[in-house]
C-alpha cells in the first residue's frame, strides 16, 4: 500500500459524515471560502490518487491486446477493488481541513491558493 493511500485513508470513514458548518466556517471566518479550500484540497488529492492508479496499472497494460486476448488480471482487479473502497477525496480533504492539516493563504487580491 502506497504512502499516499495509507495516510490519507487512516482513521478516515468511507461514508459521509454530516459536519457543522459553524466548525467549518471557524477555521476562515468564511463558509464559502472554507468550502473552496476543501474543494482545491479534494482536486489535489483526486490527481495524485489517479496519478498513483494510473501507475501501478500501467505494470499490466499490454499494448498489442486484440479483442481475443483480453483476459482478467486477479491483482489487477484487487487493485481497482482498493482504490474503489477509499474514502472519497471531498471526505479526505474535509477531515484534513478540519484537522488543521491544509495550508491555505489569502492573496492580497482575496484569491485563495494551497
Amino acid at each position: 500500500m502506497s504512502k499516499l493511500r495509507r495516510q490519507l485513508s487512516a482513521n478516515t470513514p468511507s461514508v459521509v459524515e454530516t459536519k457543522s458548518l459553524i466548525d467549518i466556517k471557524a477555521q476562515t471566518g468564511n463558509l464559502y471560502e472554507s468550502i473552496a479550500i476543501i474543494a482545491k484540497r479534494a482536486n489535489q488529492i483526486n490527481i495524485s490518487l489517479k496519478e498513483e492508479l494510473h501507475n501501478k496499472l500501467e505494470e499490466f497494460a499490454s499494448h498489442t491486446d486484440s479483442l481475443e486476448e483480453v483476459h482478467e488480471n486477479k491483482e489487477q482487479i484487487e487493485i481497482s477493488r482498493a482504490y474503489e473502497k477509499m474514502p472519497n477525496p471531498a471526505i479526505l480533504a474535509t477531515q484534513e481541513f478540519m484537522e488543521g492539516k491544509v495550508y491555505h493563504r489569502k492573496n492580497a487580491d482575496n484569491d485563495l491558493f494551497r
